[in-house]
């Protein structure tokens, strides 16, 4: 090799580290706000049919609560990956919950395509705001937050989870 493509070769890594870098920077989660953990626990959103879904009565077990769109291809990809680790970890009391940052009709088309085993509600705007509170500054979906029984925030994660971060979560609690 000659000393150019070295240096070039030394080039392109080191754009690809600042590049990893600045992905990184962005993408971490921010801190979780004042009040936030205390807000979501007494929220309450409405199911697809109407009915209200009170994030009180998820209390107690952990849960992990996924913010996510039918217009994000992300959150699409990641739904049945969530779905599998709810079916494998619900019989030893982990909870999962969607909040769709979507509306009604476009969210019941989608779950009728793509039935989900746990259950979904319609966070839509307020769902934004309910994430950056909880440390996603940038409100870009996916986000995922777990919580532990005592209802305080283990783990967020903002883009879309792999099957290793899931298995690493459900050893938290």
């Amino acid at each position: 090799m000659n000393r150019r493509t070295l240096l070039m070769g030394g080039v392109g890594a080191a754009a690809a580290a600042a590049g990893a870098g600045v992905a990184w920077w962005r993408l971490r989660p921010g801190p979780v706000l004042g009040e936030a953990e205390s807000q979501f626990w007494a929220s309450a959103f409405p199911d697809v049919l109407g009915a209200p879904v009170s994030m009180a009565g998820f209390r107690g077990r952990p849960l992990l609560v996924n913010f996510w769109a039918t217009w994000c291809p992300p959150c699409v990809e990641e739904l049945p990956l969530i779905n599998t680790f709810y079916r494998e970890h619900s019989g030893r009391g982990w909870q999962v919950l969607g909040l769709a940052v979507d509306q009604a009709a476009p969210v019941s088309r989608f779950l009728a395509r793509l039935p989900l085993d746990f259950p979904v509600a319609l966070a839509g705007f307020a769902g934004s705001d309910m994430a950056r509170s909880l440390g996603n500054p940038s409100g870009a979906l996916p986000f995922s937050v777990v919580f532990g029984v005592d209802g305080a925030v283990l783990h967020r994660k903002l883009g879309k989870v792999s099957a290793e971060e899931l298995a690493q979560w459900a050893l938290l609690v």
